[in-house]
Order: structure tokens, then sequence, then C-alpha cells
């Protein structure tokens, strides 16, 4: 659970929220510090200029009715606000009388108290602990004339304390009020976002389970997880192509060695058991016995090379190839069976065959395998053409041939392994030579009308680098 990509998830969103949260109190918190702080001291500034101009009028009377209305005034702001009036000097009239304390100046330690003007600043009281925020305004009897005292407006630094403290908890509980809410909702959409994962990670386990039926839900989104779900998709369906035409490949491997197998097993068993004596049929049945092994090691061999080239375990050689000898080898290999079966056999090529830089031996498999399925297929008296042409940077062998042609069905299918109406053949002669083409970097093209024969073309380039 706590190992989840969804937990780590929503506790990585959670840690960011409360990151940033607690960043946004703090800057919250100073502001309102500030804020408050500067009211207070705009306060206290006015009630410290008020007051000023109140006891010095009181100081030019000098009478007990001059002292009245300064103590009811002090009196009453520290009963509405709180606030503590302090004096400095004002030894021209008893403060005390006037509702003030008396504030020694070495109290106030280095804040230095103008003869012009207010000043704000912080300072403790002597005996008492309480920090205290205070404005000071100078008193004097009348406009121009030298100030006599300070009179000192102050509030504990602790109510604006209170203030900010009280702020914090509100917004500390907002704080968790919200990381709860978002928590809760980034769990749900978390577990939107990690569902897609968990049900592909539910398929690679199937998958690798050798289980390619998984169903996987359509996701026509364009994100990362979508696109994600369709490259696995299409993976998927391409293990499990590849796996039916391994098993199909495996049972016509099966089917096609069973069937020389069992002829050769007949003819050893009627051998064996004397069922065949007469010279004539013993020498009937060996030749069918050396015709199915033929075939069978034919077989094998093509199996093995289809393999390895579909394994991309071969390995072609690069060497300097003259076309013009490989395809007059290729076409004096046939020409006794052409002879024989009467079949207008000819080849056709340039004054200058091309030289290009491939595997030899591997050109001349691919277009002997293409001659070879020309044969198999053209009836005698037929014809079969081997021709060579190069032009724009490449060069075309065509073989073409007078059978019976290929149908579109049969031309989609007609380089796959075992796909063949003839029964002694393989079927595995034109999936080799279009492997052996790729690996030589050409490719093979087929052109076919049903009833008019076939053209196989093999396309390779002037300068082959393998």
């Amino acid at each position: 659970m706590l190992g989840t990509l969804r937990f780590r998830l929503t506790a990585l969103f959670l840690t960011v929220v409360l990151v940033f949260g607690l960043v946004s109190i703090a800057l919250a918190v100073r502001l309102f510090q500030d804020v408050t702080r500067t009211e207070s001291v705009r306060e206290l500034s006015r009630e410290a200029a008020g007051l000023a101009d109140l006891y010095a009028q009181a100081a030019l009377r000098s009478s007990d009715e001059g002292t009245q209305a300064p103590a009811f005034a002090a009196r009453n702001l520290e009963l509405a606000t709180g606030d503590q009036l302090f004096y400095v000097g004002l030894s021209l009239f008893p403060g005390q009388r006037f509702g003030l304390t008396r504030l020694p100046r070495s109290a106030l330690g280095d804040v230095d108290l103008p003869r012009d003007g207010l000043v704000t600043f912080e300072f403790t009281p002597p005996g008492d602990d309480t920090r205290l925020i205070a404005a000071a305004q100078p008193v004097r009897l009348a406009r121009g004339t030298e100030a006599f005292g300070w009179l000192v407006v102050a509030k504990p630094v602790t109510e604006l304390r209170a203030q900010w403290l009280t702020l914090l908890g509100r917004l500390a509980l907002a704080l968790a009020v919200g990381i709860g809410l978002a928590g809760m909702l980034f769990w749900w959409l978390s577990r939107r976002l990690t569902e897609p994962v968990l049900t592909l990670t539910r398929a690679t386990q199937d998958v690798a389970a050798g289980h390619y039926d998984v169903e996987i839900p359509d996701s026509r989104g364009s994100d990362e997880i979508s696109l994600l779900s369709d490259r696995f998709r299409r993976m998927v369906a391409k293990l499990a192509e590849g796996e039916q035409l391994k098993r199909s490949f495996l049972m016509s491997v099966s089917h096609e060695l069973r069937t020389p197998l069992t002829a050769i097993r007949g003819h050893v068993e009627a051998l064996r058991e004397g069922i065949v004596c007469e010279p004539e049929q013993v020498r009937s049945s060996l030749d069918v016995i050396a015709s199915e092994t033929d075939r069978l090691e034919r077989l094998v061999g093509d199996v093995l090379d289809l393999a390895k080239l579909q394994a991309h375990r071969f390995t072609v050689r690069q060497e300097e190839v003259d076309l013009g000898r490989v395809l007059d080898h290729a076409y004096h290999a046939f020409a006794e069976e052409a002879r024989r079966r009467e079949i207008d056999y000819r080849l056709e090529g340039v004054p200058e065959p091309p030289v290009i830089f491939s595997d030899g031996d591997r050109v001349l498999q691919v277009i002997s395998n293409l001659l070879r399925n020309a044969f198999r297929w053209t009836p005698d008296g037929g014809r079969i053409e081997l021709e060579l042409a190069a032009d724009n940077g490449t060069v075309r062998v065509d073989v073409a041939d007078s059978g019976p042609g290929i149908t579109a069905e049969q031309r989609s299918r007609i380089f796959e392994p075992f796909i063949s109406n003839d029964v002694n053949g393989t079927g595995l002669g034109l999936p080799i030579a279009r492997e052996l083409a790729i690996a030589l970097g050409g490719r093979i093209e087929l052109s076919s009308t049903p009833g008019s024969g076939s053209r196989f073309r093999l396309v390779l380039p002037a300068a082959v680098d393998v």
C-alpha cells in the first residue's frame, strides 16, 4: 500500500500543498504583522499628538481645573484602548495628577527623543518585563517654543502577538482542512490516473505467462498513458500474431517432416517384413526412400536457413560480385531440366553485366530459388526467361514463367512459410528468397496474372552496404 504509485503520487502532492501552504501562511502572517504594527504606530501617533496639545494647555493653566480634562482624557483612553501613558520630563507640572506615569529618560535606552516631531520605538519600562511599542510627542507651551518634555503613549507588544497568533491558528486550521480536502480529491483523481497503469501491469503479467488474449480498455486520449496503452495493445497483437505464426510454423514443419518419414518408414517396414522381396520392388522402395530422404534433407536445411534469417543470425559477406557469372551459373544449373521437359529457357542480359558489392553465394541462392519455383509451376513445353537489367543505381534480375499464374489471394501469402500447393516442394523457397533479398539490402517484387504466368523480380542496389 505504502509503496504503490497511487500512494506516492498522493504523498508527493500533499507535500507540495503543505510546503506551499506553510510558505503562504508565513508570508500572510508576516504581512499581517507589518500591517498591524503600522496601524498601531499610526494610532499611537494620533493619540500622542492629540494628548500633547491637551497637556500643553493644562500646563498653561497650572490649576486644579486645568488638570481635570487631561486626567479625564487619560483615564478614558486607557479604558478604551488599554494604552499606557507616560511622560518624560514635564517638570513644569505634576504629571501624576494628569493621569501620567513618570518615565526616566534612561528607561528608553538609546532612543533619541527629538525636540521637534514624533518618534516611535519599543522599550521595556522599569520594574516590568512587558515589552511596549510606543509613540513619543514633544510637549511645548506654544508653537515655536522649546519642548519641556515628551508625552509617551504605549501598548504591549503582546496584544499584537495575540492578534498574530489568532490569525496563525485560523490559517493553520484552514490549511489542515484544505490539505484534507485536497488529499481526498487527489486520492480519487490518482485512482483514475493509476488504474490504466495497474491494468497494464496485470496485462504484462498475463502476457509474460503466455496469455495474449488480455483485454486492455481502449483509450482515445492523447496523454502519455493513453499512448502507452495503445502501444502495448499493438505490441500484444504483434506478439499474438507471432505466436500464432510460430505455432502454425511448427505444425507445418511437423506435417512436412511426417510425410517423408511416413513414406520412409512404410517402405523400410515392408522391406524388413519381406513384403517387398522382388528385385524390382526392392529397387523401387529404395528409390522412394532415397527420394524422401533427399526431400527431408532439403526441408531441414531450408527450415534452418529460414530460422537463421528470421532471427537475424545470418551473416552476409561483402565482396565484388559479377552478376553476369552468377546468372550464367544459375542458368546452366537448370538447363538440363529445361531440355528434358522441352521448356523454352532463355537468358537475356546486358552487354556489360554490372559488378556489385554483395554476397555472391546468397545472390545465387535467391536466383536459384526463384528459378526452382518457376520450373515447378511451368508445364512441359512452356517458357521461362531469366533477364538482367541495370538502371537508376539498381540492378534487376527477372524470372518470368508461363505457369498458371497467381491469384490476388495467393499473392498476399505467397511469401509465407509452407504456403505451397506442390506436394514435392517444401513451401520455403520463396520465403527464404525474400529474407535473403532483404538481408542483401534489396527486395523481391511480384507481378502475376492468373492464366498468363508470373514474374518475380530481384532488385538490388548497385552498391550494397551490408
